[in-house]
C-alpha cells in the first residue's frame, strides 16, 4: 500500500517510509512498526528528506499542533542511521 511522504510529496511503499503518529491522547511520537493507533504522518527514510523536514517543522503543519522538539530529534536520529 502506498502512501506519500509528507515533506518531498513522492508516493512510496509504506515500508520505505517513517511513520508519526499522534494518539488519540494527543501524544506525538515515531512509529517504527506503522501500526499505532492515532493519526499518521509519513516521510521518506532518506536523510535528505528527513533534515528538510525537521528544517521546515512539518509536523506541526500535519497534525495542526505544535510538536515537540524531542520528537523532532527522534526523527533527525533515523536520517543519523542512514
Amino acid at each position: 500500500m502506498e502512501r506519500m511522504c509528507h515533506v518531498c510529496k513522492t508516493m512510496r511503499e509504506r515500508a520505505e517510509l517513517l511513520r508519526v503518529v499522534r494518539t488519540p491522547e494527543g501524544e506525538i511520537k515515531v512509529d517504527p512498526s506503522g501500526k499505532a493507533a492515532g493519526r499518521g504522518c509519513y516521510i521518506c527514510r532518506s536523510a535528505a528528506c528527513i533534515k528538510k523536514g525537521v528544517k521546515t517543522r512539518y509536523l506541526n503543519r500535519a497534525f495542526k499542533t505544535a510538536c515537540p522538539e524531542d520528537v523532532y530529534q527522534e526523527v533527525l536520529q533515523y536520517a543519523c542511521e542512514q
